[in-house]
């Protein structure tokens, strides 16, 4: 069963860091184009970081660019993305996923081939 599960959500204080992680069952995740992204309530979906393929290396969001890193292990077949430095504006409910289509270098969200169901990350004092 072709399966993505995300964990490590939560409340964190402004400033704070998180990790979240995501496993991949069904599939192997170095095959194919995957990432993260986060859809606040009211907002649209955000790409936040992907890798396009097994070995490339990942892109960010101008938004996380510095603060969030991508990372997978492949003999676990997990991804994971460690949030620092996290703002209030970094609060959103965070997906992994499969994309199906790379535009220009980069992960077009539009094309969701495996989605998990999403853990909440809530940035506040």
């Amino acid at each position: 069963q072709v399966q993505l599960v995300e964990s490590g959500g939560g409340l964190v204080q402004p400033g704070g860091s998180l990790r979240l992680s995501c496993a991949a069952s069904g599939f192997p995740l170095d095959y194919y184009a995957m990432g993260w992204f986060r859809q606040a309530p009211g907002k649209e979906r955000e790409g936040v970081s992907c890798f396009t393929s097994g070995d490339a290396s990942p892109y960010y969001a101008d938004s996380v660019k510095g603060r969030f890193a991508i990372s997978k292990d492949s003999a676990k077949n997990m991804m994971y993305l460690q949030m620092n430095g996290l703002k209030p504006e970094d609060t959103a409910t965070y997906y992994c996923a499969r994309v199906s289509r790379i535009i220009g270098g980069l992960c077009d969200w539009q094309y969701l081939e495996v989605q998990g169901q999403g853990t909440l990350v809530t940035v506040s004092s």
